[in-house]
């Protein structure tokens, strides 16, 4: 029998993180964040990290895991958070995983495996070099010799998964498209009630996401992307392409109209949300919390507390 895990899970400025620690002290659970930009030090402000007054003393995982330049994957997270939940269960807690990242979490429910690979490695060095040089159409076509269906996926400018897709067949021997086929036939790793939460009015929820960056920009956000770059994090690394980093890190070191920058900040939250609930909607089996308005937090406890009574958790 499969472990049962709760799921909670919703776009941006949703209410997750307090619905998860709520059910934790109610439940005897701990909280493994299902965030893809959660899991970096230093970046506390704009990426909305709950702060230890928030957590109330639940324990919480997936936190400050890796540093700011760091290029952290998607395998290397299922990797960190399924030790995290073993281990959850293992001292007869219940695991709450939270978060608004569909692919974290998707993978780490699904049993999914990934073919290992070395950022530095000889290999990757020479791909992204032959990348540069003779562009991205070429490997793309290079590619289509070996696996047509994920060429057939790619467009030119998809650089970095044309390179993967080359990476793993010249590492395993097998290409993209058969090690997705086989994971996909394993079966999933955890038996999981997946609550997601959303407004029933959508300009309630572009008012609340533009709430969230008044208060990120209150609470400090310009001073947090300065004091990344100062330290000498790359403005182009993964985790300064987060939305509010990479609009800040633009005005910082461009014509300092912080101002704009966080209206942009507030555009580009709004488009992820959309895309986010989009992500969501795949899932036939969740159970939709819907806020009417402002969350009501009492009323999503209780729901939540009924649907895991049914689930058995």
């Amino acid at each position: 029998m499969r472990p049962k895990i709760l799921v909670i899970a919703g776009p941006t400025a949703s209410g997750k993180t307090a619905l998860a620690v709520e059910l934790a002290l109610r439940r005897g659970g701990e909280v493994v964040s299902a965030d893809s930009m959660q899991i970096y030090r230093r970046m506390d402000i704009g990426t909305a990290k709950p702060t230890m007054e928030e957590r109330q003393g639940v324990p919480h995982h997936m936190l400050d895991v890796a540093g700011p330049e760091e290029d952290f994957s998607v395998a290397r997270y299922v990797d960190m958070a399924a030790a995290c939940v073993d281990g959850i269960i293992s001292r007869g807690k219940l695991p709450i995983l939270a978060g608004g990242t569909g692919l974290y979490i998707d993978s780490l429910l699904s049993g999914r495996t990934f073919a290992a690979f070395d950022g530095g490695s000889p290999l990757r060095r020479e791909l992204e070099g032959r990348l540069q040089l003779q562009g991205g159409a070429a490997l793309l076509e290079e590619l289509a010799q070996v696996d047509p269906q994920a060429a057939a996926r790619l467009h030119p400018n998809d650089s970095k998964r044309i390179v993967r897709a080359l990476e793993v067949y010249l590492t395993t021997g097998k290409t993209i498209t058969q090690h997705n086929l086989e994971t996909q036939a394993l079966p999933p790793r955890y038996d999981a009630l997946t609550l997601t939460l959303a407004f029933r009015q959508r300009e309630d929820m572009w008012a609340r996401v533009d709430r969230r960056v008044d208060q990120m920009m209150a609470a400090g956000l310009a001073e947090e992307v300065r004091d990344l770059l100062d330290s000498g994090v790359p403005r182009k690394c993964t985790a300064m392409q987060a939305i509010g980093y990479k609009e800040m890190a633009a005005a910082l070191e461009g014509d300092g109209d912080i101002s704009a920058a966080a209206g942009e900040i507030k555009l580009r939250s709004r488009q992820y949300a959309k895309r986010q609930l989009t992500w969501f909607r795949r899932n036939s089996a969740a159970r939709w919390l819907f806020w009417e308005g402002q969350p009501n937090f009492p009323a999503a406890v209780q729901a939540s507390t009924d649907y895991m009574e049914e689930f058995g958790i």
